[in-house]
């Protein structure tokens, strides 16, 4: 049972977030491009850490209390969760919310990226070609290949304002969108031993083309649902017999898919207890946090994402005081109140004299009057009436006289 008197489903624990990660599949999950979500309205986010606040029957492992990391699907944004056991990880020690909201999810696909699809990087001194090497998988990936193998040279692709921020973990920076095929040439003349590729398009011809041979091209990421249809017209057609004939292969890892649609949460398990005992021999250093928000700031930090313009993880704090909103819409409105008010005080109305004053309106000439009504008439679109001609020949006369 929670906090609010709710019986939890067996296998099921309830889990007070503190923080929550960020990731560029959110981005699309938002744009409505990935498929097999829960039916709306549902709530969004991969992952998030914090404290067992409850568990349901058959739950082993864990117990009230239990700081833990989590990887939801489309329920992380929140300050209470109800989450499957099998996809909840408790923290070791030392590890705060904030580290595990940075770590969880990068580190876990870099890991397999890294150590189970690009073997290891074993073998001697390894050239490596890493795509969106700005991001915070492409930091973890970069982090990984370095304790791997620490001959290897790694090559990042990124944004050209994102270089000076990640020189430290590549041993060579391409700009994204130049011609780099040319550039890794002069770098390895020979080509590459690993591709990863999170952007695919025509990026994944370019790849291919540079690998060694026995070279590996690893898709991941971001290769979902029609945004597969819409690249693929993009990408020359890999026949199995071509990959024989070169003696390359080609491998792909989707996560999401792995954990809730294959079954593979405790190959999974395994690996987040790896990259767990990184942390607590102090291999695995602290996760690039490109900035943190609140969760009510949350359009601040997708929006960010989305852009492409963050380095490293983005991530909620729930604990976080938003940002104060602006208010010009409320001045806008009281300056144009004193305005008015001001108006108002420097041009008082004109006061209506009354017979209480002593100087009451005195009545129009009659003659007058009548010489006004054929005008209004004619002003209003009437026939032109002769009076005022009338009016003007006793002047003319006694002008004469």
């Amino acid at each position: 049972m929670d906090r609010n008197g709710h019986y939890l489903p067996s296998g099921v624990m309830g889990e007070l977030c503190v923080c929550s990660g960020l990731n560029f599949l959110d981005v699309l999950v938002r744009q409505g491009v990935v498929n097999n979500l829960p039916k709306p309205p549902y709530i969004m986010g991969l992952e998030c850490a914090g404290e067992v606040e409850a568990v349901g029957e058959d739950v082993e492992g864990l117990q009230v209390g239990d700081k833990v990391a989590a990887l939801a699907d489309a329920q992380a944004w929140a300050e209470l969760t109800a989450v499957p056991a099998q996809y909840v990880y408790k923290l070791p020690q030392g590890m705060s919310p904030k580290d595990a909201a940075g770590i969880l999810l990068n580190y876990t696909v870099a890991h397999i990226l890294v150590h189970e699809l690009a073997g290891g990087l074993s073998g001697g001194s390894k050239v490596v070609l890493v795509h969106s090497a700005g991001g915070a998988v492409g930091l973890a990936i970069a982090h990984l290949a370095k304790l791997a193998c620490p001959d290897v040279v790694l090559i990042g692709i990124a944004s050209k304002h994102k270089h000076e921020a990640i020189k430290d973990h590549y041993s060579h920076l391409l700009e994204h969108g130049s011609d780099y095929v040319a550039e890794v040439k002069k770098i390895s003349p020979a080509g590459v031993d690993v591709v990863l590729d999170c952007s695919s398009g025509d990026d994944t011809n370019k790849g291919h083309s540079l690998l060694k041979p026995l070279g590996k091209y690893i898709i991941y990421g971001r290769h979902l649902f029609f945004l597969i249809l819409v690249l693929w017209w993009q990408v020359d057609k890999v026949s199995p017999l071509k990959l024989y004939d070169e003696n390359k292969s080609l491998s792909g890892l989707h996560l999401r898919h792995l954990l809730y649609k294959q079954d593979g949460h405790q190959y999974v398990r395994s690996v987040v207890d790896k990259v767990w005992a990184l942390w607590e021999q102090g291999s695995l250093a602290s996760p690039v946090v490109d900035s943190v928000y609140a969760l009510e700031d949350v359009t601040e930090g997708m929006q960010k994402l989305h852009e492409r313009k963050n380095v490293g993880k983005i991530v909620l704090d729930l604990q976080m005081e938003p940002k104060p909103k602006p208010q010009t819409e409320k001045k806008s409105k009281n300056k144009d109140k004193e305005v008015k008010a001001a108006a108002s005080i420097e041009e008082p109305p004109a006061k209506e004299a009354t017979a209480e004053d002593g100087d009451a309106p005195k009545e129009a000439p009659k003659e007058a009057v009548a010489a006004e009504k054929p005008a209004e008439a004619a002003a209003e679109g009437g026939a032109p009436a002769e009076a005022p001609a009338a009016a003007e020949k006793p002047a003319e006369e006694a002008k004469e006289n």
